[in-house]
């Protein structure tokens, strides 16, 4: 018997102290009522006659993902139980692939895939869309949030990403692990020159900065590079703090709101102290692009690497009585003499590309087969190429698991801690695979890096 469902419209009664025309739009008041009167009734009829029973919790999130769908890419609705994995999101860590993502027209979109995760070592790239979750299409799944939960579990768990980039159709095999989203890395490379990694603004970023700062100085470090590759930003107020340790005073970023107000944030430094270069790419985005455009625009740095994301609005986030919460747009940025940013992104006085390893052209493990000496498989020619390029001797690849692949297999369970019995099962997979992303994440020359050191040394102030 289909259930009884007594629609109440929480979403026009979350504040119930402030009038429709309280904000920076106005309704007709009149005509909402009449048109929320209408909607009851439309969905009173289609229950009615519909044939399945629906749970009331669920047509009120679809009333709420419905409003909040006419917004923006960034405006969302949250669960109670999406607002607490935000809130466990932004806390500093989680268990995870490592990818900040964001709902646009109903595609979860990756915006940066999170340092020293199995996200960025698979080859998951800024722009990439997630399609599938462990074969399960999360296409208009409402809120990145929602997604989010699906790609989230528990440590050392397997998990099945398909990504859709440039129209092609990628697969992703990846383990699930802890992910630390806030950290600052310090040190001294080539000629004294300081590197200074910073992988999101949050509350603490200012300080330990500072603190990789008080070792430059003790070690005379005067050029320094700072790494803001997939920072997908983070608090205004930690952007706005550190450049005013590192460009000249004047205003640095224009908020402006939907209430017609504006704040400008400034810096306050007299003087340069550091000549630096900043590396940037597809992952950077919103309070990291706040960094990037003041340095870009008052000319106090190069900025070096491959166009950033674009993202120059700004969500507040507020939690609701019920333990749901809501984050949408309430401003939009502007950098150094009101430089727009959104859709448009910071362009690298050098670019440059990394380059990379094609992980699409290895075949996917089946995850089904555990070949054994003398199978003929996609299995054995996945795993005869990974071990190829991790520098094992086998013969040219080609899918006969012949003596030479058995003993290479050995071999490499042995390297890795595995019994060496030789059959190629499912936790060999797992770790040929693990440690192809290790390998591809590891071996490869960082160019921007470069480019950056010889960009500060040739620099005359």
């Amino acid at each position: 018997m289909k259930r009884k469902i007594c629609f109440m419209l929480v979403f026009i009664m979350l504040l119930s102290s402030i009038s429709l025309n309280a904000f920076g739009q106005e309704l007709d008041e009149e005509k909402f009522n009449t048109d929320v009167d209408f909607m009851k009734n439309v969905i009173g009829f289609v229950l009615k006659q519909y044939q399945y029973e629906v749970d009331q919790e669920d047509v009120m999130n679809g009333l709420y993902d419905g409003f909040f769908s006419v917004l923006d890419d960034y405006s969302v609705y949250y669960t109670p139980d999406e607002y607490e994995s935000l809130l466990t999101n932004t806390a500093g860590e989680f268990v995870g692939i490592g990818v900040q993502i964001s709902d646009v027209s109903g595609q979860i979109v990756v915006v940066t895939p999170l340092p020293n995760s199995p996200a960025i070592e698979a080859g998951i790239k800024a722009g990439d869309i997630i399609k599938y979750v462990n074969d399960k299409d999360i296409t208009g799944l409402a809120g990145a949030e929602a997604a989010n939960t699906l790609i989230k579990g528990k440590d050392g768990t397997n998990v099945k990403i398909g990504i859709v980039r440039d129209g092609k159709n990628l697969s992703f095999d990846l383990i699930r692990r802890k992910i630390v989203t806030s950290t600052v890395e310090g040190k001294i490379i080539d000629d004294n020159v300081g590197y200074l990694k910073v992988t999101e603004f949050s509350d603490n970023t200012v300080q330990l900065v500072k603190k990789e700062l008080t070792v430059f100085d003790e070690n005379n470090v005067k050029k320094i590079v700072i790494d803001l590759r997939n920072n997908g930003g983070g608090l205004l107020d930690a952007a706005v703090d550190m450049l005013n340790l590192f460009v000249t005073e004047g205003p640095v970023v224009y908020i402006d709101y939907a209430t017609g107000t504006e704040d400008i944030f400034s810096s306050g430094l007299k003087e340069q102290k550091y000549e630096i270069a900043l590396l940037i790419n597809g992952g950077s985005a919103s309070a990291t692009e706040i960094f990037a455009g003041a340095v870009k625009y008052k000319g106090e740095g190069v900025i070096i690497g491959t166009q950033s994301f674009g993202k120059g609005i700004v969500q507040s986030l507020y939690n609701l009585k019920d333990g749901s919460g809501v984050k949408f747009t309430t401003a939009e940025y502007f950098s150094v003499n009101k430089t727009p940013v959104h859709k448009i992104g910071i362009t690298p006085d050098i670019v440059i590309e990394n380059p990379t390893i094609d992980l699409t052209k290895y075949p996917e493990f089946s995850k089904e087969d555990k070949p054994n000496l003398g199978d003929v498989n996609l299995d054995v020619l996945s795993a005869e190429m990974i071990l190829k390029t991790l520098g094992y001797k086998v013969n040219e690849p080609d899918g006969v698991y012949d003596n030479n692949s058995f003993k290479q297999i050995k071999k490499f369970q042995s390297d890795n801690n595995l019994y060496a019995h030789g059959t190629i099962d499912i936790t060999t997979q797992n770790m040929l695979y693990t440690a192809l992303t290790t390998h591809a994440s590891s071996n490869i020359k960082d160019l921007q890096l470069q480019t950056a050191i010889n960009a500060l040394k040739q620099r005359i102030k």
